[in-house]
């Protein structure tokens, strides 16, 4: 199926939870913070939250710095 990840067409498998797609872009999941069609997901709700075809998905990384 496909979603679209930072704006960008990508084909995933049917079923991908969000905390699966995060594990495969190899993102740390403790640096990161996930929208879905504009929706914020909570980290603990990653797992059950479960992608469907046109997904608009937004992936923020969070960046130290001094």
């Amino acid at each position: 199926m496909k979603i679209i990840v930072n704006g960008s067409a990508n084909d995933v498998p049917a079923s991908l939870t969000l905390a699966a797609l995060v594990e495969s872009l190899g993102l740390d999941p403790g640096r990161v913070a996930v929208e879905v069609n504009r929706r914020l997901v909570r980290k603990p709700d990653w797992p059950s939250t479960t992608l469907q075809p046109d997904d608009s998905v937004e992936v923020v990384t969070f960046v130290g710095g001094g």
